[in-house]
């Protein structure tokens, strides 16, 4: 993949831009259809887990193709079904990784089933689930239909997309690139894989474009590199502003005040920046004036 490094170098200063339409179709900003009753999530989640059981058990993807030239980066993940001359392929049911993921709907959170398979592994590092990621994918039904891709690979704030995109793509490994003499990048050694993920983590009673409601999605990518992200520019990365360490810094918030530290400037709400207090003595440590074990920038006494 050939990529001219003015693009590479532009996008990778403004990571969090959605730069276009069709990135859309990944993002929430979609309206829910009118004149049906919300399904139960719970019920709703059971249907789903067949159908994607179902789909997973009735089709392969070009495992063959990667095993047999495990060095060559232009090949694209292919599904098929497993039928007549494909019969003995292996089914993806056989080869996926499944992974449970909470939802919290109506204040009761809900355990959903996804599930990922990773074609190529990648040489690099895996991204968070709040890095921005330069990346290419594609976007399937069940049923074949394409709602969404991206060839030319692009910039995006994983924090942005979907709840099964977020969590599927820290699976992938990142890759390398290299300076061509007329100036382009060409990747390698990137990580390749497929998600599968229920309606509750894609759009739920949302209908966008070609994906209508209550539909489980497939995406296929192509992780080229990442950005370990900085929401609010406070010298920590976002990721290291989750606090209580159970994997998820949406829902660390200091100071109580409806913004996330990961997007708030100033984490325990003293008046100071939480930049200017973070480590004054640039040791690496966060600053503690006071030993209490609390560090200044969330310690509003300070």
């Amino acid at each position: 993949m050939l990529i001219h490094p003015t693009f590479v170098l532009n996008t990778r200063i403004r990571t969090f831009v959605v730069l276009t339409l069709g990135l859309l179709v990944l993002l929430g900003a979609c309206k829910k259809d009118s004149g049906e009753e919300r399904r139960d999530p719970r019920e709703q989640l059971v249907t789903d887990e067949s159908d994607l059981q179902a789909y997973l058990q009735t089709h392969f993807y070009n495992y063959e193709d990667f095993e047999a030239a495990p060095e060559d980066y232009s090949l694209r993940i292919t599904l098929d079904t497993i039928a007549g001359d494909n019969s003995n392929k292996t089914p993806l049911i056989d080869q996926v990784v499944s992974q449970w993921v909470d939802v919290t709907y109506q204040g009761e959170t809900i355990p959903h089933k996804m599930y990922y398979l990773v074609a190529r592994e990648g040489r690099g590092e895996n991204p968070t689930k709040v890095d921005s990621t330069y990346i290419r994918y594609s976007g399937n039904l069940l049923d074949g239909t394409s709602f969404d891709k991206r060839e030319t690979p692009i910039w995006f704030d994983l924090t942005s997309v979907v709840t099964g995109f977020r969590e599927g793509v820290p699976h992938i490994k990142a890759g390398s690139y290299t300076v061509n003499n007329d100036g382009t990048f060409e990747f390698y050694d990137f990580g390749q894989g497929i998600i599968f993920m229920p309606s509750g983590l894609g759009y739920f009673d949302r209908a966008q474009g070609f994906v209508p409601q209550y539909a489980p999605l497939i995406f296929r990518i192509s992780l080229y590199t990442f950005n370990t992200a900085d929401h609010d520019g406070d010298g920590i990365p976002s990721m290291l502003e989750d606090l209580d360490g159970d994997g998820n810094p949406f829902n660390d918030d200091t100071d109580e005040d409806g913004t996330a530290n990961m997007y708030d400037r100033d984490d325990d709400n003293d008046g100071v920046l939480t930049i200017d207090e973070y480590d004054t003595n640039n040791d690496g440590i966060p600053d503690d004036s006071n030993n209490d074990g609390i560090p200044d920038y969330l310690d509003d006494t300070v």
